[in-house]
């Protein structure tokens, strides 16, 4: 299950130099999947939030593979960063995520 952020955000950046994939943009930022990882899309897609923070589920793996646990969740000091119930994924589908993501 990817993270999500809520509009709890206080748009603090404690969490975007967390994770590991470059998942997590900040408000009114286009986004692309090679953004910080193997991937040569580099499609610039419209920001998923104007106000707060957001995570992409596509480039989210809950930092398996990296850390015991999400690492935007274990430092965001609102505890917004919340499992995305729209975005179940079994630990073996998210770990062949990463592995995409980086090229593994």
């Amino acid at each position: 299950m990817a993270i999500k952020i809520t509009d709890d955000c206080i748009n603090c950046d404690a969490c975007i130099s967390e994770c590991p994939n470059n998942a997590i943009y900040e408000p009114d930022e286009e986004w692309s999947m090679a953004d910080g990882t193997a991937l040569d899309d580099d499609t610039k897609h419209e920001p998923l939030s104007d106000e707060f923070y957001y995570i992409v589920a596509d480039k989210c793996t809950e930092c398996k593979g990296f850390h015991d646990e999400p690492q935007c969740a274990a430092v965001c000091p609102v505890d917004c960063c919340v499992p995305d119930e729209n975005h179940v994924e079994t630990e073996e589908e998210l770990l062949a995520k990463k592995a995409k993501l980086h090229g593994e």
